[in-house]
């Protein structure tokens, strides 16, 4: 009975909703290998805000295509919900991506342009099971769902999405998470092309979107400063490993590493003359 008791699962501690255990990506056989990723281990909890920082060309790009099922484990266990994740067969991917959704950096390559924006909006209500809903209750959903991200879909409804804004289609992106309500958002670089303002509004909503549903926000940037402002969690990617992880506060005003400490100095401060020796010696 006491053993029962010991490994029951305490309420309040936080629950891991995609871990890994020794993910590698190796891309080439032989001489030519690469490896992107090596033996990276973490846990992702249910509501947190995580941020994976680190320079291009880290490998931060390549974990987030695996952790999607995008591309192949190499080697290595993903787990999701605390089972071994099976995206075996196509059917079982496809109900993996009802659970784990991306915003890709690139809002113009996010789209087939030759679909309307009617056709993005109606593939994610078909996902969530509201294929035979009525016209009426369709329109509503995605009213709801563009009206969640400050665009009106009476001014969308038969657009592509070329007609619109860098801005308004990031949005329009979030806007389908909105309706698909996954339990992991991949977020890799989602403000990097659009300006100062609409960044900090995208950014935002996604804190709201996170706060709404108890989503967790899996956040892929080289910004460390961005990541310290909007993170719980910060993992500190460098040559396809992690160097260093923990809550953001700890990890970015005490690192340990000297790669984190290279990454903060690296950040422009107003008040101080900027030391371009850095940039020249890299």
């Amino acid at each position: 009975m006491a053993q029962n008791q010991e490994t029951k699962q305490n309420p309040s501690e936080p629950k891991p909703c995609l871990s890994g255990r020794g993910i590698t990506k190796v891309f080439g056989i032989g001489n030519k290998a690469t490896t992107a990723v090596d033996h990276v281990d973490f846990d992702f909890n249910e509501g947190e805000f995580v941020s994976i920082v680190g320079e291009s060309g880290s490998g931060k790009t390549t974990l987030s295509k695996m952790l999607l099922g995008l591309i192949s484990v190499t080697e290595g266990e993903v787990r999701f919900q605390g089972q071994p994740r099976d995206i075996s067969t196509g059917a079982k991917r496809r109900e993996y991506w009802k659970n784990i959704q991306p915003i890709f950096q690139d809002p113009f390559s996010s789209y087939n342009m030759f679909y309307k924006i009617d056709a993005v909006l109606d593939d994610c209500l078909n996902m969530r099971g509201y294929r035979n809903a009525s016209k009426e209750e369709r329109t509503r959903l995605k009213d709801e769902a563009c009206g969640f991200v400050n665009l009106k879909y009476a001014e969308l409804t038969n657009k592509y999405p070329f007609e619109l804004s860098g801005g308004q289609m990031q949005r329009l992106m979030i806007a389908r998470i909105f309706l698909l309500k996954p339990k992991i958002l991949m977020a890799d670089e989602p403000t990097s092309m659009i300006d100062a303002c609409s960044r900090a509004t995208i950014l935002d909503m996604l804190l709201k979107l996170r706060d709404e549903v108890n989503m967790t926000v899996i956040f892929i940037t080289h910004d460390i400063g961005l990541a310290y402002y909007i993170s719980d969690k910060v993992y500190i990617m460098e040559h396809g490993k992690f160097v260093e992880s923990g809550p953001a506060e700890t990890v970015i005003l005490n690192p340990k590493a000297d790669y984190t400490k290279r990454l903060i100095n690296d950040v422009p401060k107003i008040y101080e003359k900027w030391d371009l020796d850095t940039v020249a010696r890299k």
